[in-house]
């Protein structure tokens, strides 16, 4: 009786472990970062971190949480187990969001007033370039390859394509009105563009760099006028992608072989940024109207729960 009450007994403790994880999703009003249990749907904590945080990431090997503080004028390092800020980063004026290279080692920022990426080494933690770029750029991301860095400026309309290792603009490519997203799909082969006024997702080759596809959205599920795509993510087998529509409230699930829309997922009010459970069962939302993140079930396309968390959520990453 005693054994089969301890096999039991390690059984669920392996189980918890297995599913345990953390978010955290910055708060632009609230000056913070909320930290959140969506397995039991629970509010863990709430932790201020300066002016304005939107950009959020943590390091390769889930230890260190950065945060863009945007009015500091500086990215934030904290640990991500005690919550403690153990650094700040020099990233010049107004950093929205940043990227790292596939090596961890490398940290890509973009400044919105200065119309620039700036370069980070984060193993000295100083800035060893600065790459000029369009007006306003927003979002930015790094191949999987480590062949590129994609940066894309919002009032320029355009996406910058930046060789990594040289460091330097060698195309531009013009997508529609304001671009703010960037990512690519696990192959490197496509790179997908959010347009936030002009209504799209832009795919294209990342080998020509021509389009292959614009997705546009305008249907009965989602009213046009409040249509406006944001944050973009597409699973490791490059089935479906998932994009937020902003205003409209939506997520738009897109089959990522044939570029269909395959439905409308109702959300939160100003769906912003998206990020998958690291099992890639569930799909985590930032809902920066309603203050909420709201947890979707994959497997059966919907929301399963939401999760208070505090004053326009903007940014979200999970960690395992």
């Amino acid at each position: 009786m005693n054994k089969k009450f301890l096999i039991i007994g390690v059984l669920t403790v392996l189980t918890k472990t297995t599913y345990a994880e953390t978010i955290f999703v910055s708060l632009e009003k609230d000056n913070a970062v909320a930290v959140v249990n969506p397995i039991s749907g629970t509010l863990i904590q709430t932790i201020p971190v300066g002016n304005r945080p939107r950009g959020i990431s943590l390091s390769h090997d889930n230890k260190l949480l950065y945060v863009a503080t945007s009015n500091d004028n500086t990215i934030k390092i904290f640990d991500s187990e005690t919550l403690n800020e153990i650094g700040q980063l020099p990233s010049d004026n107004d950093p929205i969001t940043f990227a790292l290279n596939q090596a961890g080692n490398t940290m890509y920022a973009t400044n919105d007033k200065e119309n620039l990426v700036t370069v980070i080494d984060l193993e000295t933690n100083k800035v060893i370039n600065r790459i000029k770029v369009g007006v306003e750029p927003e979002g930015i991301t790094v191949s999987p390859d480590n062949k590129w860095i994609i940066s894309a400026s919002e009032t320029s309309n355009k996406v910058h394509w930046i060789d990594l290792k040289t460091q330097e603009v060698v195309e531009n490519t013009t997508v529609e009105a304001r671009p703010r997203f960037v990512t690519f799909t696990n192959d490197s082969q496509q790179l997908w563009v959010s347009s936030e006024i002009g209504k799209t997702v832009t795919i294209l080759d990342s080998n020509s760099k021509q389009v292959i596809k614009k997705i546009k959205f305008e249907s009965n599920d989602a009213a046009d006028s409040d249509v406006k795509p944001v944050g973009i993510v597409i699973d490791k087998n490059q089935n479906r992608a998932y994009v937020a529509l902003g205003r409209s409230n939506k997520i738009a699930v897109i089959n990522a072989q044939t570029f269909e829309i395959e439905k409308y997922l109702p959300v939160g009010l100003r769906v912003w940024n998206l990020v998958f459970s690291p099992d890639q069962k569930r799909l985590y939302a930032a809902n920066g109207m309603s203050n909420d993140v709201s947890v979707i079930d994959l497997e059966s396309q919907a929301v399963s729960k939401s999760i208070r968390v505090g004053n326009l959520p903007w940014g979200i990453v999970v960690k395992p």
